[in-house]
């Protein structure tokens, strides 16, 4: 049986970390000290929605926030959402650290949801769409069509559109089909049209995903036009029943649970396993039912009955369902001042002289690669020349999430292709990217490769790569350690921290940490490397018992995504009563409430919402002076504690070591634009300026541009560039 079991849950044991219990005078396990995980994920939401409500952001930008909302919502229904669900319908179901029933927290939920979506469409209809009319851009709607637009919208359906419907009638020989998760579908009311014989009847048209949800009409006077691909098809819907009149047509869309359901234990093969139920989870049982605002009660009715939804889980819309769709005319072209200005990222100096090889470089010493204002492409670099070098023996490397083009998967198969040991961990279990790393798990065995398809019971998120290259003085390995994942795409849309290195040390931990995963042993202590499930969790517990020892000339920072663990928080607590000062900086999920009197006074908790998706995990430790600087993979969450493989690592180059500090977390710290602070009641709250504004991301801009000015007056090789332009296709979901 492999040693890698998911851990049980954490009970807090304040024992753990060394501490003197007698001292304490707070039940820190109260559930009136924590906020409920997923209604601060909403306030996060909010935050994103913000935004959009932004009039400083520009037009297009604000749009893309409204399409990455309702992505974001999408998600936290499927997976959130769906798992209280199953825990409602539980014989005992659980109350949350936070002390709330799954009832009560899907109410409070619905709530939420309601007022964002409210204000979403809102934001939409009242300033989005007028000014995209002043453009010349219109989303119309069939009243305001004119013959020549008839008669062309007329020839397109009856050639593109009208071959791929399906019109399913409901009644007592027809079941309710099975719709699709995410699907959008019209619902109709059909009639005989016989006003002797009114036998009228229920059916469901799904429109067709395979086509442009929006449908482009000829231009008029450089007008770019639209019409919803649905509105098309319910102007032609009486086409579908021959002989009958459809009396009403209205659109929904449906969400269901779309979590894997895996035994890993009984699973004989993972990989077709989670083939299998990829398959499974289309037909998850409903979570959420979105309508249009002007649908019949009696229709509404019908489908809430069809779905076994209460009414808390119907959300009535005013406008465009799913309106991720609406990206094309986020990527139109000719619009430039209406879109964020280009980002220009920066191949660190260090690496940007052409002819040099990337070891040669990294011998020298540690190169730190601060994403996205630098360039990924130098990690790409990285595995391109280990692939084609031919004194590269081996290349190890973990991938949790990659591009469906990823020229890093490319270079390793490559590599294998070359006669170099290729071993690849890919995390099978990835929520969302399950096919796609299926795809490349399946690639890249048939290259040579040796791939692992992750361990049982545990995600493998810890972020690392292996080079192993014989030289002249014997084998030197070389590690790439980074926050973010191997995700060429990502790579432009989140800051991250990645950190190339020879030292002999990290090279060893590299390899037993590779040795643990692929050979299931239980590895010897390591010299750098903190790792999870085995020992992250103790670490952090005594990190910040140790802190708690200095009282008031402690110093935590920490920056994050989320923050959920009752451990974690219990302790942060216990410091804050010592005097500690903590600052935290937490992306999304926070269930740690700050500026408690006499518990978390000392707890201040910042939150950065911008152009690019605020990804970096830092942690600092005063440690008596010692200023110790990890970076790593973990959020401070339960799962990343027990159950993920992670891995933490310090920076000990004096020079990296002041930049993250007096550069990149100074300056995250003082933004005065972007920040929210997070309050004891919930609410996040702008940052007052003191002074001068200043906005983190943009000056973090400033400062790559600034390296680029130095490196020409200085007459030196200027840094290598690479313009990122913005996703395609799809809104990004953060």
């Amino acid at each position: 049986m492999s040693l890698f079991k998911a851990i049980p849950c954490f009970v807090i044991d304040s024992l753990a970390a060394g501490l003197d219990t007698n001292k304490m005078t707070f039940d820190l396990s109260e559930p009136h000290l924590y906020f409920n995980r997923e209604l601060s994920w909403l306030e996060f939401n909010g935050r994103v929605l913000e935004e959009a409500m932004d009039e400083s952001v520009p037009l297009l930008e604000r749009l893309k926030f409204l399409c990455i909302v309702s992505s974001n919502l999408d998600e936290f229904f499927m997976v959130r959402v769906a798992g209280l669900r199953q825990q409602q319908s539980g014989q005992m179901p659980e109350r949350t650290v936070d002390g709330m029933r799954p009832s009560e927290v899907l109410q409070a939920i619905s709530g939420r949801v309601h007022d964002l979506v409210s204000k979403q469409y809102h934001i939409l209809k009242e300033e989005i769409f007028p000014r995209l009319e002043q453009l010349n851009i219109h989303l119309i709607n069939p009243l305001q069509l004119s013959t020549a637009d008839h008669q062309f919208i007329e020839k397109i359906f009856s050639t593109d559109i009208f071959p791929v419907l399906t019109p399913l009638v409901v009644d007592s020989g027809h079941p309710f089909p099975r719709l699709g998760n995410r699907s959008l579908n019209l619902a109709l009311t059909v009639t005989t049209g016989d006003k002797n014989n009114d036998d009228s009847f229920f059916a469901v048209v799904q429109v067709p995903s395979v086509l442009q949800r929006l449908v482009e009409l000829p231009r008029d006077d450089l007008a770019r036009r639209y019409i919803a691909l649905e509105n098309v098809v319910a102007m032609h819907a009486a086409q579908l029943f021959v002989g009958r009149s459809v009396v009403a047509c209205h659109p929904f869309r449906i969400t269901r649970n779309y979590d894997l359901l895996i035994d890993e234990e009984e699973a004989t093969d993972l990989l077709k396993t989670i083939q299998k139920e990829l398959k499974r989870r289309e037909r998850g049982a409903p979570v959420r039912l979105e309508i249009a605002s002007d649908m019949p009660s009696t229709m509404v009715d019908t489908l809430r009955q069809a779905f076994r939804l209460e009414a808390l889980d119907i959300y009535s819309i005013d406008g465009l369902l799913n309106l991720p769709d609406l990206m094309p005319i986020y990527n139109l072209d000719g619009f430039a001042e209406f879109h964020d200005e280009p980002h220009i990222a920066v191949v660190p100096a260090a690496l940007a002289e052409e002819d040099v090889s990337v070891f040669d470089v990294i011998k020298k010493g540690d190169i730190l690669i601060h994403h996205p204002y630098e360039s990924f492409q130098a990690v790409v670099d990285f595995i391109d020349e280990a692939a084609d070098d031919p004194n590269v023996l081996a290349i190890k490397q973990t991938l949790y999430r990659t591009s469906a083009d990823s020229p890093i998967v490319k270079a390793l198969m490559r590599g294998a292709e070359n006669g170099k040991q290729v071993t690849a961990l890919v995390e099978l279990k990835a929520r969302f990217d399950e096919s796609t790393n299926i795809g490349w798990a399946k690639a890249l065995e048939e290259t040579g490769v040796h791939v692992v398809w992750g361990l049982v019971g545990l995600k493998t998120h810890a972020k690392i790569a292996l080079v192993v290259r014989r030289e002249s003085n014997g084998i030197v390995r070389y590690v790439h350690l980074s926050t973010g994942n191997y995700h060429t795409k990502t790579a432009n849309l989140y800051t991250d921290l990645s950190l190339l290195t020879a030292r002999e040390d990290f090279g060893e931990d590299a390899s037993a940490f590779f040795n643990m995963l692929t050979g299931y042993c239980q590895p010897p202590a390591f010299h750098k490397f903190v790792v999870s499930p085995l020992y992250l969790r103790r670490w952090v517990l005594q990190k910040i018992a140790a802190e708690e020892q200095a009282g008031k000339e402690g110093r935590i920072f920490a920056q994050m995504n989320a923050l959920v663990d009752p451990g974690v928080i219990e302790a942060l607590y216990r410091a804050s009563m010592a005097g500690v000062k903590i600052e935290l900086m937490v992306r999304g999920i926070c269930c740690l409430k700050p500026q408690l009197a006499g518990i978390s006074e000392n707890i201040q908790v910042f939150s950065v919402v911008d152009r690019f998706l605020e990804h970096r995990r830092i942690f600092n430790f005063d440690a008596g002076g010692k200023n110790e600087l990890y970076l790593g993979s973990a959020d401070w969450m339960e799962r990343n504690l027990n159950r993920r493989v992670e891995l933490l690592f310090p920076i000990e180059d004096p020079q990296i070591k002041t930049r993250i500090l007096d550069e990149i977390i100074a300056t995250s710290k003082a933004d005065t634009v972007k920040m929210r602070t997070l309050r004891a009641d919930g609410s996040y709250q702008p940052v007052v300026p003191n002074g001068a504004s200043l906005r983190s991301q943009k000056r973090f801009i400033e400062i790559v541009r600034g390296q680029v000015m130095a490196a020409s007056e200085a007459q030196l090789p200027e840094p290598r560039v690479v313009t990122f332009t913005p996703i395609l296709k799809a809104a990004a979901t953060v």
